[in-house]
């Protein structure tokens, strides 16, 4: 099962909303066959194992990281080829929450006379796949804040500076976390600071006879700008035709700009306004509605906040690099009115430390952002 986890991760950034599931086959205590869900649209795990092997499959055992599909979708049933194979045996990690497949994918297996054992390193693939399950419960995309900041707490000098804060292989590591992600957010304020291209600039070397290289996936770039006041000699609006945009918007915005956007390629989305600012909780509903399954969050100190204090955030990456340089009109990741007495901070669970060269990276899940 294992084994079956770590070519479930290779199809991370490409199967979104799908989960990313891992697939082995083992007979005579030998792998006979692997396979994972490679793309979105394409086969899923066991498929791809089954149909690729080679070897006899009748009465070996399959161990595959989701429980097995039972429903016509983009491709046949999992559990049809399963049982067409003659495998004796089905070891799943993890049961499918999709109320098409919910247990449904192993009782006809073991209508079949298949053996099926279940929650086998389930912690794990709940873990693998936190995105999906979090999408195919509520509709809504799983969020994970990303910060950078100095000793001292600061995401920028006082003239608002900010490159960079970070070194160079922890900027590497938020740009694989920008191919791992559907989508990538920020708000009008860090465009007309930073001027970004939001855009995933790592490479892969593929182990082809010419070594060509092949881009990660790039995520959608979504823009919260109430007024729709982005310019259009932006980087976001001028590269928009090679990677796509959507501005989120307010029913106060501007009519001609929108109009202009839509002409440069940007698309927008309308949402309803809270308290002169994009409705965050509606913005996520219509995301979800979008088939955006995850964001990461890269906002400023004021869209952090909103984030945070619509209860919408689900994990936070914060990077602190071994710099200080004050200021009281610096900013810090957070902004808002923030919290009145201690005993109400956000707090975390499942924390991670990790150190990279100088940098340290504390991960964590948040617990609640109901009193924030």
């Amino acid at each position: 099962m294992q084994r079956a986890i770590e070519l479930a991760r290779q199809g991370s950034g490409f199967v979104n909303p799908n989960p990313m599931v891992g697939c082995v086959v083992v007979k005579d205590n030998t792998i006979i066959a692997e396979g994972y869900h490679e793309y979105y649209g394409g086969f899923h795990a066991e498929r791809n194992a089954l149909t690729n092997c080679k070897s006899d499959c009748n009465g070996a055992t399959l161990y595959v990281t989701l429980e097995p599909c039972c429903h016509h979708g983009k491709t046949p049933p999992c559990t049809d080829i399963i049982i067409e194979k003659g495998i004796k045996k089905v070891v799943v990690g993890l049961l499918d929450p999709n109320p098409l497949v919910n247990r449904k994918g192993v009782e006809i297996l073991e209508k079949a006379g298949i053996e099926v054992v279940t929650g086998v390193e389930e912690e794990s693939i709940k873990e693998l796949n936190k995105v999906f399950l979090k999408y195919i419960k509520t509709k809504r995309p799983y969020v994970l804040l990303k910060t950078a900041m100095t000793l001292d707490g600061k995401i920028a000098t006082y003239t608002g500076d900010s490159k960079w804060i970070t070194n160079e292989k922890s900027r590497k590591l938020v740009h694989k976390l920008r191919s791992e992600m559907m989508g990538i957010v920020a708000g009008i304020g860090t465009v007309k600071t930073d001027d970004p291209m939001l855009n995933c600039r790592l490479e892969i070397q593929q182990p082809t006879a010419n070594s060509q290289k092949q881009n990660f996936h790039q995520p959608i770039r979504i823009i919260v700008d109430s007024k729709a006041s982005i310019s259009t000699e932006s980087q976001i609006v001028k590269t928009a035709k090679e990677y796509k945009t959507i501005l989120v918007h307010t029913k106060s915005a501007s009519h001609d700009n929108i109009e202009k956007l839509h002409s440069l390629n940007v698309e927008t989305l309308i949402c309803e306004e809270k308290d002169n600012h994009v409705d965050i909780n509606d913005l996520m509903t219509k995301l979800g509605q979008k088939g955006i399954d995850s964001l990461l969050l890269e906002g400023g100190s004021c869209l952090n906040a909103a984030f945070l204090q619509a209860g919408c955030v689900d994990e936070v990456y914060a990077f602190i690099a071994p710099k200080i340089i004050g200021g009281e009109h610096s900013k810090s990741p957070i902004g808002g009115k923030g919290i009145e007495l201690m005993k109400d901070a956000i707090t975390f669970n499942k924390v991670e430390i990790e150190q990279i060269e100088n940098d340290i990276l504390i991960k964590g899940k948040i617990k609640s952002t109901e009193k924030f």
